[in-house]
């Protein structure tokens, strides 16, 4: 196996993400992917639907690759709005697992004053590691 889960023990198990991951193979980043269409338009104004198109871009993106949802290894996100992130909770883990499925990389949600792009409410970075091919 090229992903090995990092749980201490004696550590609570945490809910949707990893605490550390540890993996070999070929390694994929993305940028700060937004939630904008292909021609660069955002179709949602609100976070859970930029949240949601930011992992089907993330996705495509990773897919270019040659790598899957379950290849991720970390991602890092970061949202305009904490409070907007927590009240749109269910409707973002719900787009989670239409777009990813049942994936819980290392995370991180940070809150900032803004991103690069103003209409940007979600910006994921990713790191993916495809398994190295035994061909034996």
């Amino acid at each position: 196996m090229s992903h090995e889960v990092l749980q201490p023990e004696g550590w609570p198990r945490p809910k949707g993400y990893a605490n550390g991951i540890a993996a070999s193979g070929r390694m994929v980043f993305t940028a700060g992917v937004v939630g904008w269409n292909e021609q660069e338009e955002f179709p949602y104004e609100d976070l859970a639907g930029q949240f949601r198109q930011a992992l089907v871009n993330t996705k495509a993106i990773l897919a270019e690759g040659g790598a899957e949802p379950s290849h991720i290894v970390r991602m890092t996100c970061y949202v305009t709005s904490k409070r907007e992130y927590l009240n749109d909770a269910k409707e973002i883990g719900g787009a989670w697992r239409d777009v990813l499925g049942k994936v819980f990389p290392c995370m991180a949600l940070v809150e900032v004053a803004a991103l690069v792009e103003d209409k940007a409410k979600i910006e994921i970075e990713t790191t993916a590691v495809i398994p190295e091919r035994d061909d034996a």
